[in-house]
């Protein structure tokens, strides 16, 4: 009988733990990504000094400094990478912007990337694509998985509340996006990969019922796990499907209407707690409801800044943001006027 399986690309080692970062020339030999150290670091700004100073390690690397999060950087990043032809391997630490810009350059050259996350803001971590900043407006690139994700609690117990909080509502968003995964299979006959699914379900149901916090070592290991493994389900489904559905719709259309009101993640808790609604799903909604007043992100239109007209305006326009993607958002049709009566009974049962 014949064998059948498939190819996943997944980092070869991935390190949640205090000190991750010292023990970097290690995995660097260990999984024959440099055995010879002959790397270059890409670092930003704020923790770039003290990063750098503890690189000590690793004494053949090149540090390049950069202002991250836009096409621009990552293609300066990339020029001068190019012009060292010692580098045999990039390595990115810092935030979510910071491994979006050495993801795309190491990706542009054909380098093995090494993610060092310092925070834990969304998935990007471990992710295939890079959200990068062109003409003002946010584009999600497709690149190359890191290699290896190594995540140093010394750092990221460090971070500021809001951009943990954001990675917080960007994992819970995978319970929404799963189940708009198999509407979308159930109504159109979409192709759903089970194990990604279960990965990316798996990941944020244990973030959604640890009872530990953002001081807690224990709950940012938690956290951290799973964001790496929503990244890891993008990789395995070939797109965003596990971690992107009516939840992200929505965040994209609060970013198109009403820019700056809170982070993406946190938007997109908010987002997911809306379609959970809709789906008629009472016992998530309650569970997510619990845990985003738990780790405080906003969960009505007005923590959002907003008044629920406002709201609904926006639910209303979030399909546009991805068009050919069937969510709950799609499924149920509903106008501004329908969405602002759901979003109001909604409200009276968070009190």
């Amino acid at each position: 009988m014949p064998t059948f399986a498939r190819t996943v690309l997944a980092p070869i080692t991935v390190e949640v733990s205090a000190g991750a970062l010292k023990r970097l020339p290690e995995l660097l030999a260990d999984a024959r990504i440099s055995s010879g150290g002959r790397v270059a670091v890409a670092l930003g700004p704020g923790l770039g000094e003290s990063i750098a100073a503890e690189l000590d390690h690793l004494p053949d690397a090149t540090v390049h400094t950069v202002t991250p999060g836009s096409l621009h950087s990552a293609k300066e990043l990339t020029k001068s990478l190019r012009d060292d032809h010692r580098v045999d391997a990039l390595v990115g630490i810092g935030g979510g912007k910071l491994l979006d810009t050495a993801k795309w350059a190491a990706s542009d050259l054909g380098l093995p990337m090494v993610s060092v996350a310092t925070s834990l803001a969304h998935d990007g971590l471990a992710s295939p694509t890079a959200s990068l900043e062109r003409d003002g407006v946010s584009v999600s690139y497709g690149v190359h998985p890191p290699l290896a994700v190594l995540a140093d609690l010394d750092f990221i117990r460090q971070a500021p509340a809001h951009q943990l909080q954001s990675g917080i509502g960007d994992a819970l968003t995978n319970l929404s996006a799963v189940a708009d995964w198999q509407l979308s299979h159930e109504v159109n006959g979409e192709p759903v990969d089970g194990l990604a699914a279960a990965i990316a379900r798996t990941g944020a149901e244990a973030v959604l019922r640890h009872p530990g916090t953002i001081a807690d070592d224990a709950f940012l290991a938690t956290l951290a796990d799973a964001l790496i493994q929503g990244g890891l389900a993008s990789s395995m489904a070939g797109s965003s499907r596990p971690c992107s559905g009516g939840c992200h719709e929505i965040a994209h259309a609060l970013e198109a209407l009403h820019p700056g009101l809170a982070s993406h993640g946190a938007q997109g808790a908010v987002g997911a707690l809306v379609c959970t609604w809709l789906r008629g799903d009472k016992a998530l909604f309650q569970e997510l409801s619990a845990a985003m007043r738990r780790h405080g992100l906003p969960r009505t239109a007005d923590e959002l800044g907003l008044n629920i007209a406002e709201l609904a305006t926006a639910v209303a326009y979030a399909p546009r943001t991805r068009p050919g993607r069937y969510t709950i958002l799609e499924h149920r049709e509903l106008d501004s006027v329908a969405l602002e009566r759901h979003l109001t009974e909604m409200m009276h049962e968070l009190d």
